[in-house]
C-alpha cells in the first residue's frame, strides 16, 4: 500500500540511540517514492561494544515500534553489531526475521557484501573508525566472506565527544579514501561504520578507478534495488540522483 511520500516502497530503518548519520545520509540517497520511517535501538550498557550486541538481540523488539506500517523491507544500520555477532548469526536471524515477518531484513554489512560480489570486488581496502576490538572483529567478518583486506586506515575514535564514532567529520572519511585509493591491490574501498559521515568522500571519489563503498550508501542501495543489479549500483556509485542533493545540502 502506498503513501503519499513513499509511492513506490517504505522501509523501516533500525538505528543506533545516538547515531546522527543514518538518517540524513539515507534521505538523500533514496530515489524519488522511496521512503524511510525510522526506529532507535537502545540500550543501557555503558561499554559501546556491548550496546551493540543488545542492539542485534533487540531487532524484533525494536521493528514491533512499526506497528502495521506498510514496509516493503526493513533495515538494520548499524555494521558494528554485526562484526561482533559474526556472519552465521546474522544470516539467521535475517531469514527468521523474513520468515515470520513476510519482509526482508538488510543488514548494513549484508549490503555492502552484496554490492561488492556485485562489482566482482574480492581485495578491500577500509577504513575503520572503530577501537581495536571493533576493528579486529569488523576485519574477520569480511575476511569470513571471502574477502582479502589488503589496507587498513584507521580513524583514531573522538574520545571527547559526544561518541567516539559519530562525532566524526567528513574531513576525516575524505583523507582515509585518498590514501586508501593508492592501494594498487584493492578492487575496492569500503568505509565502515554507518555513523560516519561518507557521502562527500564517496562524490569526491566517483570518477576514481576503484569504487568506492560505505555502509549506509550500500544499505540505501540495497533496499531500493533488492535484485542487486551491477547497472543500478555503476548509476548510484556516479551520484546519478543524489549528488545534486548532496551539494544543495551542504551549501
Amino acid at each position: 500500500m502506498p503513501t503519499l511520500y513513499a509511492a513506490t516502497a517504505l522501509y523501516g530503518v533500525l538505528t543506533p540511540q545516538a547515531n546522527t548519520t543514518v538518517e540524513p545520509e539515507l534521505a538523500l540517497l533514496m530515489p524519488p517514492g522511496h521512503g524511510t520511517i525510522t526506529a532507535r535501538l537502545t540500550s543501557t550498557c555503558p561499554d559501546m561494544n556491548e550496546r551493540l550486541t543488545d542492539y542485534f538481540r533487540a531487532i524484533n523488539a525494536t521493528t514491533s515500534q512499526f506497528a502495521n506500517a506498510p514496509l516493503t523491507a526493513v533495515g538494520f544500520a548499524c555494521t558494528g553489531a554485526s562484526y561482533l555477532v559474526g556472519t552465521q548469526a546474522e544470516a539467521e536471524a535475517t531469514a527468521t526475521f523474513a520468515a515470520t515477518r513476510g519482509i526482508p531484513l538488510v543488514t548494513a554489512g549484508q549490503a555492502i557484501a552484496r554490492a561488492l560480489v556485485t562489482l566482482g570486488a574480492r581485495r578491500i581496502a577500509v577504513a575503520s573508525p572503530y577501537g581495536d576490538r571493533l576493528t579486529a572483529s569488523a576485519l574477520a567478518y569480511w575476511q569470513a566472506q571471502g574477502f582479502t583486506i589488503t589496507q587498513v586506515a584507521r580513524i583514531a575514535e573522538n574520545t571527547t565527544a559526544f561518541h567516539p564514532i559519530y562525532a566524526h567529520s567528513a574531513d576525516h572519511a575524505r583523507a582515509a579514501t585518498r590514501s586508501l585509493l593508492e592501494d594498487p591491490q584493492a578492487d575496492a574501498i569500503v568505509l565502515l561504520g554507518t555513523g560516519l559521515p561518507t557521502l562527500p568522500a564517496l562524490m569526491a571519489s566517483a570518477g576514481a578507478r576503484r569504487p568506492v563503498l560505505s555502509s549506509n550508501f550500500c544499505l540505501a542501495w540495497a533496499l531500493a534495488h533488492p535484485a542487486a543489479d551491477r547497472t543500478s549500483l555503476i548509476a548510484w556509485l556516479t551520484g546519478s540522483h543524489w549528488h545534486d542533493r548532496l551539494r544543495a545540502t551542504l551549501g
